[in-house]
């Protein structure tokens, strides 16, 4: 143990971990304490972080309700049954989601991860509808797992062909770089409503089980669609039965300001809506919020044995308690306006950014040989070192791999917004400088 410990812990990693196990930076981080909005590495840097955990740290670290909350659970020696005996923090944490998913007679299943939650879906979407079929937004992205790696339409994240389920993919999501992207909104919304009908009559069968959205796709470089596209979407879904599925994984629980759940936007309740990340603050947690006869569409037994643990989901409603009483939603909105404002300022002076956007505290910065829409990798991995160096933890993803994507926790002040846009601007000249 001792010869292992001397061992940098980058070595350990590599020799243990798998290949396709992404790591950031030249100089990977090990976070080894954190407050607030901060994290410090194990050489004592502290950074400012504006990635969360991907979303995940939604409050923030070190937050006293939360952890309270995870210590009374903790102190009555009971971290987990499994869904064969009743959890009270379980059924009354489904009760809150369901009233706050506006979805009529609304059911939830606990997972561990938004990777389950959407492989979920899929299970009860085929079930209920007796089809394999399954249409999803071209550059999405839902998981890790056989069937959510089946209906990612980013090949970046697509392992293999293999898939459970037959999928075809709808233009809409990935706006910036659209055949239709320079129409306006309601012409791209009649083109894409178009191409939905044309996917429908040419490449599947008719009898489609679901159509599934990210309404801001994430990994996909937090692009998305003109608000309204998936009402449209699905008064045409619902000619024939076709269920529709919004992947909040990480929209949900008011990151994107306006609305609690990022399909708000367009004026439409879905069929079911997935979540995860945000919900448990760092804690294992994913579900599935359905209408009833959706969710009891199962024919055989299911358990989860560890999804919705008497841990996670008290953790999980001391999330949501800090997160609504202290009006999380409207911070995001005024924030993300203050963050988008400065980002778009700094696009003015510097050709290399292509494109600037999002909502509330879900921002994406499209990196491009100035000039041109040419996708820049080099240049948005150019910017993700320099934030660094700037005492700055940024994001990075998008189908080219070329936008810096900023989701601060829901906590964050004007202070470190401003702090941000310093280090970004910094960072963002120099990747210019680069070209």
């Amino acid at each position: 143990m001792a010869d292992t410990e001397q061992v940098p812990l980058i070595d350990r990693h590599r020799a243990v971990m798998p290949n396709w196990l992404a790591l950031y930076y030249a100089d990977p981080i090990e976070v080894a304490s954190a407050s607030g909005r901060h994290v410090t590495d194990a050489g004592g840097t502290t950074y400012l972080d504006f990635f969360a955990g991907i979303l995940t740290n939604a409050i923030g670290y070190d937050v006293a309700e939360i952890s309270d909350a995870i210590r009374r659970q903790l102190d009555t020696g009971v971290l987990h049954t499994s869904t064969l005996y009743l959890i009270r923090q379980q059924v009354e944490l489904a009760e809150r989601i369901a009233e706050l998913s506006g979805i009529p007679d609304a059911k939830v299943f606990f997972t561990n991860s938004g990777t389950e939650a959407n492989e979920t879906a899929l299970m009860l979407a085929t079930q209920h509808r007796r089809s394999n079929q399954v249409l999803a937004l071209r550059n999405s992205y839902h998981g890790r797992a056989f069937g959510t790696v089946g209906i990612t339409g980013n090949r970046g994240w697509s392992t293999s062909s293999l898939s459970p389920v037959k999928v075809s993919y709808v233009h809409g999501g990935y706006r910036y770089r659209s055949p239709f992207g320079h129409l306006p909104d309601d012409e791209y919304i009649a083109a894409c409503v178009a191409d939905l009908r044309d996917i429908l009559e040419t490449t599947t069968s008719g009898d489609v089980a679901c159509m599934i959205v990210e309404p801001i796709q994430g990994v996909g470089g937090f692009s998305s669609a003109p608000d309204g596209l998936f009402r449209e979407f699905k008064r045409v879904l619902d000619e024939t039965g076709i269920l529709l599925v919004s992947d909040e994984v990480q929209t949900g629980w008011g990151r994107t300001g306006e609305h609690f759940w990022g399909i708000s936007a367009h004026g439409v309740t879905p069929d079911a809506m997935t979540f995860a990340k945000g919900l448990g603050n760092g804690l294992a947690i994913g579900g599935l919020v359905a209408r009833g006869e959706v969710m009891d569409s199962f024919t055989a037994n299911s358990i989860s044995t560890f999804g919705g643990n008497p841990v996670a989901t008290a953790g999980a409603s001391a999330v949501l308690d800090y997160l609504l009483d202290n009006d999380l939603q409207g911070n995001a909105a005024k924030l993300g306006d203050r963050l988008l404002d400065g980002l778009r300022g700094i696009a003015e002076d510097n050709p290399v950014v292509g494109d600037v956007r999002g909502k509330g505290l879900m921002i994406g910065v499209e990196l491009v040989e100035p000039g041109s829409t040419t996708p820049s990798p080099a240049a948005a991995l150019t910017v993700l070192e320099e934030t660094r160096k700037h005492g700055l933890l940024v994001g990075k993803g998008g189908l080219h791999n070329n936008v810096i994507r900023l989701a601060p926790p829901m906590t964050v002040t004007e202070d470190e917004v401003d702090q941000a846009l310093d280090a970004l601007h910094r960072a963002i000249a120099t990747a210019g400088e680069a070209r």
